[in-house]
């Protein structure tokens, strides 16, 4: 058992793969809390699959492919919601024309490369124990200042995660939180690209705080039981692969996928046992919050 635990650990590409897929699991996990009580998942998996555009704008100009897409994600973040402030349509339309085009143009792009390898696949479906030192740096960066810029928002996310109408009446520069969220969910999704990959990285952004959600009430709680089960499915997700040979990035998302699983099942439990007060985020926040 000790022998199982230390081997993977003697590699230095798992070193690094341990390293960029926490640092991306503990980002995902923060700002994943505000995307499952807002009820954003579609937005992290549009911005995942729309960031294909500046990957393939980088790959064929010779260019960093991470930088690319973060040179993507940051108007397309703020088109979307600019998109859905200054038109009639819901935020859902606007991310959905969003990541139509972006999907649709990455794909035009790499269909003009001649140099095109399906090396490039390798951000579609992660590739984690590839990740070098440099995109280790990379990631911890983009997870420092996340990090930093969600906890300066902090009490401004959280007001707005409630009711936005009694936050705007509060004085809450909702119309910054608006903007800045979006703009969070896109580099994070980037930060991530490395560890899982864009198809893969909505499980990151939403799976851990959706297993949270069910086991706490109030956000820090759930803030903190997401990192918790991001870095649990990180590192079980991880020796799994190592052990048993398979695709890492999708073993990462599966072993979270069964952390929810088991959450779920202890939530109906305790439903059977005893009621439990449920969590609206739609109420005003209380005082513990």
């Amino acid at each position: 058992m000790h022998e199982a635990f230390i081997e993977p650990l003697e590699f230095a590409f798992m070193q690094r793969a341990f390293i960029a897929a926490a640092l991306a699991g503990v980002v995902c996990a923060v700002v994943g809390t505000f995307v499952v009580l807002k009820g954003l998942g579609f937005m992290g998996d549009a911005i995942a699959h729309s960031s294909l555009t500046g990957m393939a704008a980088a790959f064929a100009l010779g260019g960093n492919v991470l930088w690319g897409a973060m040179a993507w994600v940051v108007p397309a973040s703020f088109g979307m919601t600019f998109l859905a402030r200054r038109s009639r349509l819901v935020m859902d339309t606007s991310i959905g024309i969003i990541y139509a085009a972006g999907f649709s143009l990455g794909i035009i792009i790499l269909s003009r490369v001649d140099n095109f390898t399906p090396d490039l696949f390798s951000f579609l479906f992660g590739n984690v124990l590839g990740a070098s030192w440099g995109d280790v740096a990379a990631i911890g960066g983009v997870t420092a200042g996340v990090l930093a810029l969600v906890f300066l928002l902090y009490k401004e996310l959280l007001a707005t995660s409630y009711d936005a109408d009694l936050a705007a009446a509060s004085g809450v520069p909702v119309k910054l939180v608006q903007y800045a969220l979006p703009l969070f969910i896109g580099v994070t999704t980037v930060a991530a690209l490395t560890s899982v990959g864009i198809v893969l990285v909505l499980a990151l952004l939403v799976t851990p705080a959706a297993t949270a959600r069910i086991l706490a009430r109030r956000v820090p709680g759930i803030m903190a039981g997401a990192v918790v089960v991001a870095l649990a499915s990180v590192v079980g997700g991880l020796y799994l692969s190592f052990h048993l040979d398979l695709p890492s990035g999708p073993t990462i998302v599966l072993f979270s996928t069964g952390l929810f699983g088991v959450a779920f099942l202890v939530s109906l439990a305790e439903g059977v046992l005893w009621r439990r007060p449920s969590f609206v985020a739609t109420t005003a926040p209380s005082n513990e919050a």
